[in-house]
């Protein structure tokens, strides 16, 4: 890697060019320079780091190798491990995972007079929700409407998400927006009450709302003290490790496991959600990844053993800029805000590359060419990295823009010496989000009668990629729209009967058959670096 001072003369470079660059409208690629770079350059397009399944509802369809490990991995218990006849909680609705999606299905399912309970390996709010900085998307300006709103997301997407998703997303966006500010979410609003709205990648319209550069942090604050106001019972530190089905194969409730004892408990429910997130420990293509430590899967491990369907689990979502330097902090998020507020990519030469607003995948792979082909790429311990122009934003709006609209990015690189305001970042892509998952319907069931699914473990709203700001959004809609249907579904199910876990032998069974018997324990529930209780 370049010496801290040959760091120091490359940022020069960058600043010499700052006033020049602040002033360039670099043009848009043409759709097929994007599907060219795409091709060439997105992870999603190497062939060989990817397994065709050979059991399973999806057998036949291509996921990446570390996700298939999994999927065709051997379940943690055998059927006879547990008694289904002596339930340790029961509820109408069982929500697995405490992220946004999980707490918002609980505040619905408790609004409509059900008994929910929601379990997660570790606390409510260690959540990807948590982590989500830039802002949630809603069409509620003069100048926008959902309808546009549904072009921006539905094109991003590469036109392949379930458009009664689409539909359902952008239309309940400005509600879900309403929902959070009564709740109490203190989004960033003009004196006079009006919500400040900026451009997001992808979008033609202001229409991302934020509460600074926290708002993943601050709505899963509101929402956890939602949850536990409410009084709404959480079992922490336990995780889900199998779904339990009746007699007549409907989802009934889940084995748990607790995360420091390894004590087996059995969870009786007459409705299920699936509320896990997403997969970025899974560490695809070597990639860091920007997710919380839970990001293992575990959702979708769950749903397949029992018979639910994936979607575009072969597409993810690498966000362009992941940080690339200091080590401490490597592939940890720069939020796209610092983009929307006027912040370029620039190369080794002080060379804007590529418009600042180009959708996620296509700034991903544009970065990855520059370091590569073009081996424009600024070199450090762990590889190579661009610049992001960050004191261009106080160059173009003022000085104090900074602390005031991204003060958590400021804080992040001011412990290691870098000041934001003066000094240009490094940056990579990082793994960040999983744009496919669980195949839902638009009231989040799965194939699997009983069974739902809510929030990033669940696929075919976003297509095969995903807007910032779509994901919050996402977690709100489908969350919220996954407890109001799942307690409706609660009120007319009687209590489950004849429990069981014959799915697990009759799993092993297929993929023994197929040659495909792994002895990966899944779901993993961490990452392989995590430290181990004694």
């Amino acid at each position: 890697m370049y010496k801290i001072e040959k760091l120091n003369e490359l940022a020069k470079v960058v600043a010499e060019h700052r006033a020049e660059n602040a002033a360039i409208e670099p043009r848009r690629m043409t759709a097929e320079e994007k599907d060219d770079l795409l091709a060439h350059f997105h992870p999603d397009y190497k062939q060989d780091e990817f397994t065709v399944l050979s059991a399973g509802v999806n057998k036949g369809d291509k996921v990446p190798t570390q996700l298939a490990d999994l999927l065709q991995g051997k379940s943690r218990i055998a059927a006879g491990d547990v008694d289904l006849t002596k339930p340790d909680y029961e509820t109408d609705v069982l929500i697995i995972g405490g992220g946004g999606a999980g707490a918002s299905a609980a505040i619905e399912a408790d609004e409509a007079g059900v008994k929910a309970m929601i379990v997660t390996k570790l606390r409510i709010g260690d959540a990807n929700t948590m982590m989500a900085e830039g802002g949630i998307q809603a069409a509620d300006k003069p100048n926008d409407s959902p309808a546009i709103h549904f072009l921006d997301a539905f094109g991003g997407g590469h036109f392949a998400a379930k458009p009664e998703l689409v539909a359902k997303l952008v239309t309940k966006a400005p509600e879900a927006i309403q929902w959070l500010n009564k709740l109490g979410v203190e989004f960033d609003k003009e004196e006079d009450g009006t919500m400040v709205t900026t451009h997001g990648g992808g979008t033609s319209r202001k229409r991302m709302h934020a509460a600074k550069d926290y708002s993943g942090a601050e709505i899963m604050r509101t929402l956890r003290d939602e949850v536990i106001n409410r009084g709404i019972p959480v079992v922490d530190f336990t995780a889900a490790i199998e779904i339990i089905l009746d007699e007549n194969g409907k989802a009934a409730g889940a084995v748990l496991m607790n995360m420091e004892t390894k004590e087996l408990l059995v969870a009786k429910a007459k409705t299920v959600i699936i509320a896990t997130g997403g997969a970025g420990r899974l560490h695809y293509q070597g990639f860091p990844t920007s997710n919380h430590y839970g990001a293992t899967a575990d959702g979708l491990i769950l749903g397949y053993r029992v018979g639910a369907k994936l979607l575009y689990a072969d597409t993810l979502q690498y966000h362009p800029t992941g940080t690339g330097y200091p080590e401490q902090i490597f592939g940890a998020l720069v939020t796209e805000k610092v983009r929307s507020l006027g912040a370029k990519l620039v190369n080794i030469d002080g060379e804007v590359f590529m418009h600042p607003l180009e959708t996620r995948d296509v700034t991903a792979a544009s970065i990855i060419r520059e370091c590569t082909e073009r081996d424009k790429g600024i070199e450090t311990n762990l590889g190579k990295a661009i610049w992001l122009d960050t004191p261009m934003i106080e160059l173009i709006h003022g000085e104090g823009t900074i602390e005031k609209r991204i003060p958590a990015m400021m804080r992040m690189f001011g412990k290691y010496g870098i000041d934001i305001r003066k000094e240009p970042i490094l940056v990579y892509p990082t793994l960040h989000y999983q744009n496919g998952g669980l195949d839902i319907s638009d009231d989040c069931s799965t194939g699997v009668e009983n069974l739902y699914a809510a929030g990033e473990v669940a696929g075919g709203i976003h297509g095969r990629n995903r807007l910032m700001g779509n994901s919050l959004l996402d977690v709100i809609v489908f969350g919220r729209n996954a407890g109001i249907y799942a307690a409706a579904k609660a009120k007319e199910t009687a209590e489950p009967k004849g429990l069981t876990l014959d799915h697990i032998e009759k799993f092993n069974k297929e993929l023994a058959a197929a040659g495909a018997a792994g002895e990966t324990a899944s779901p993993m529930l961490l990452p392989h670096y995590a430290r181990k209780a004694k």
